[in-house]
């Protein structure tokens, strides 16, 4: 099928107009802008440091979970333990907007020309077919609206839906395709969360999504009063 794509294609703009141009071209996108941005976050970003302190962070939390289990066992000792920790606290969430700082290094130099470029590329694509998923796109909450894509069905059908289904054919809101922006998305999150353990840019223990959703679980948890 690719074969027959690339027969099709005259030009570079007309191969990434429709799949498996732009599916491709969109995958090969978003490594290259992932790999950029991991070695630049490798320059700027002190990241055995940022490790170090990431692990810091981590074990302040849980030791916050261990203090909480106190509470019902031996309340005198939680009690001495939970002053300890609150005047610590402090020090640790400075140390986490320092991080934060830190990781906003290679976006300041990234943010302008990344917004230009998905701009244009926004207007490009809109909301053409760009990939195919397994699943429905509008069966992803609050966020379908923005992702799933479709054909126009006042205009002719695309030749290169021939390709696949072997007569031009339109393709509609519920079958699956999704647009630019969320195989773009799709793609980011896979390629950064390997590129990035590769180079040693965040651990299991400590970064990516997992560490996130468990930071914000024990910031959620307060301190019984007793």
């Amino acid at each position: 099928m690719l074969i027959l794509i690339f027969q099709e294609s005259n030009n570079f703009l007309d191969f990434i107009t429709y799949p498996l141009g732009s599916t491709i071209f969109v995958m090969l996108l978003s490594l290259t802008i992932a790999l950029f941005s991991s070695f630049l976050t490798k320059k700027l970003v002190d990241t055995e440091e940022l490790e170090r302190k990431q692990k810091l962070i981590k074990k302040h939390k849980d030791e916050k979970k261990k203090i909480i289990a106190l509470a019902e066992t031996n309340p005198k000792q939680y009690r001495k333990k939970k002053t300890k920790w609150q005047r610590k606290d402090q020090f640790i969430k400075n140390i986490e907007r320092g991080i934060g700082l830190q990781r906003m290094k290679p976006m300041c130099i990234t943010f302008l020309p990344m917004m230009i470029m998905f701009g244009v590329l926004n207007i490009f694509f809109g909301k053409s077919p760009v990939a195919c998923t397994p699943m429905n796109a509008n069966d992803v909450p609050l966020i379908s609206e923005y992702i799933w894509a479709a054909t126009k069905i006042e205009e002719l059908p695309p030749a290169w839906t021939a390709l696949v289904w072997g007569v031009a054919r339109h393709i509609g809101q519920f079958e699956g395709w999704i647009s630019f922006t969320a195989w773009y998305f799709l793609n980011s999150f896979f390629f950064n969360a390997i590129i990035n353990r590769l180079l040693g840019i965040q651990s299991q223990t400590t970064g990516g999504m997992e560490g996130i959703f468990k930071g914000m679980g024990a910031e959620a948890t307060e301190f019984p009063d007793i």
